[in-house]
Formats: structure tokens, C-alpha cells, sequence
């Protein structure tokens, strides 16, 4: 009868101590899932700043590609310009406000050249008939560099074409074919995006050749330059003026064109 009783004291003395072992337990998971939450809580965090960042990247992408066609597009219509200008040339023609060169007085086998334009056949073509401030025929030195340097235009080899033209420029510069040689030197920049220094081809165009037939097709690209670098204003003003200085040429009709869609892109 004792030993029932002392093992019954002893059971009830243990008790309370598992009860104690078995709280802290608890507390101990509780606390355990307590930092288990935490931790999913910032990994949440994180995890949507991380979407944000994305997102934001995706949208940079978007308006990277954006930007990329809007290149390509341009490009793409400076490659047409230049193509059908050059193919005027070939094919006998002339580039828009340019009248044709009149044959020599000898009048050769083959059909008379373009302004500008290199011979389609041997023998030296006829000089450019510029009608700026220095009339008169090239030598055949003058027409032989520049010969060279417009069939590397033609031949879609820009970056010897300019040079071919910058250096015809420092060794002729009062040659008759000057001003075609400033026009043909600004379309090798412009065609190839390099909009600041074909302006400044152009503008010494305009500036020193006031009377050259060029001189309206050459102001009508310092427009385009200027939209293409985001000048608006001076863009508009360039168009208008070669509306109002040329009219009834094909400069003029592109002028108004393009400054009809620049301003509608202005109102949207």
C-alpha cells in the first residue's frame, strides 16, 4: 500500500514538469514559425521588387526596338532618296530643281550625261552645268576626281565617296562642279545618318553657290537634317523657306509634304 502511494506521489510530482517541457516546446516552435513568416514575407518582397525591375526593363526594351525601327525606317527612306536621285542620273535625267546638261557642241556617240553625272562610255563627260558663280567647263583633272568620287557614291560606297568629294573640294575649290560636289558630299552623310556635317555640306552649298540649280534640293535636305535631329522649329522654317524662295519645283512640293506630316506628328 506505501509503494502505490510513493509511486502515485512520484507520477504527480513529474507532471507539472512535462507540462512545463511540452510549453517551451511550443513556444519554441511558435517563435520558429514566427521567423519562417519573416523570412517568406521579405522573399515576397524581393520576389515583387524583382517583377517591378523587370517590368521596367521590358518597357526600356520596348521602346529601345521603338526607337530601332524608327532608324531602320529613315534609313530605309534615305537609301529610296538617294536611289532614285542616282537613277535620274543614270538614265539621263536630273536630280529634282536640276536641269539636264546641254551636249557639248560636238555632240559625242552616247546620249548626253546628267548634271553631274559620270560618263557612261570612254572620254570625259561633260562638264556640270552648275549656273552658280563660276561658269565655265571643268578641266579634265576637276572631272576625272570628281568622276571618281560620284561612282563611289553610285556605287553605294559612302565613306569613299565623302572623301573622294572632301578632297576634291580642298584641291578644286573653284571648280564649276563645286556645288555638285558640296550637294553629293552632303547626301554621303545624310544617307548615312551623320546628319550634323551633312547640314554644314549643304549650308556652304546654299551659302556660297546662291545661283547653283542645287541650291533648292540642297536646302530642302538641311530641313530634312533638322527634323532627323529633333529641331523642330528650325526644321519648319527651313521647309517654308524653300517654299517661299522656290516655288513650283520639286523641292518646294517635297517641302510642303513633309512639313504637312511634321506638323501633323506635332499636333498628336
Amino acid at each position: 500500500m506505501a509503494g502505490a502511494i510513493a509511486s502515485a506521489t512520484l507520477f504527480a510530482s513529474m507532471a507539472p514538469a512535462q507540462d512545463r517541457l511540452s510549453l517551451a516546446d511550443r513556444v519554441s516552435r511558435l517563435e520558429q514559425q514566427n521567423q519562417a513568416s519573416a523570412g517568406n514575407t521579405s522573399l515576397v518582397n524581393q520576389v515583387n521588387d524583382l517583377q517591378q525591375q523587370l517590368a521596367q526593363l521590358q518597357g526600356q526594351i520596348e521602346e529601345l526596338q521603338h526607337q530601332n525601327q524608327q532608324l531602320q525606317d529613315s534609313q530605309k527612306a534615305q537609301y529610296a532618296d538617294m536611289d532614285s536621285r542616282l537613277s535620274r542620273l543614270e538614265k539621263g535625267g536630273a536630280p529634282a530643281g536640276q536641269p539636264a546638261v546641254a551636249a557639248n557642241p560636238t555632240p559625242p556617240p552616247q546620249a548626253p550625261a546628267a548634271a553631274g553625272a559620270p560618263p557612261q562610255n570612254a572620254g570625259p563627260a561633260p562638264a556640270a552645268s552648275t549656273g552658280g558663280n563660276n561658269p565655265g567647263a571643268a578641266s579634265p583633272a576637276e572631272q576625272a576626281a570628281y568622276d571618281a568620287a560620284f561612282k563611289s557614291l553610285r556605287a553605294g560606297d559612302y565613306v569613299t565617296a565623302s572623301r573622294g568629294f572632301r578632297d576634291f573640294l580642298v584641291k578644286y575649290p573653284e571648280s564649276p562642279l563645286a556645288p555638285n560636289a558640296y550637294y553629293w558630299l552632303g547626301e554621303s552623310y545624310y544617307v548615312t545618318m551623320n546628319y550634323p556635317v551633312a547640314i554644314e555640306a549643304f549650308q556652304r552649298l546654299v551659302k556660297n553657290y546662291p545661283q547653283s540649280d542645287k541650291v533648292s534640293d540642297g536646302l530642302l535636305k538641311v530641313g530634312y537634317c533638322q527634323i532627323e535631329l529633333k529641331q523642330q522649329d528650325a526644321a519648319i522654317a527651313t521647309l517654308k523657306q524653300v517654299m517661299t524662295k522656290y516655288p513650283g519645283t520639286k523641292a518646294a512640293g517635297l517641302a510642303q509634304e513633309r512639313l504637312r506630316r511634321l506638323q501633323r506628328q506635332t499636333a498628336n
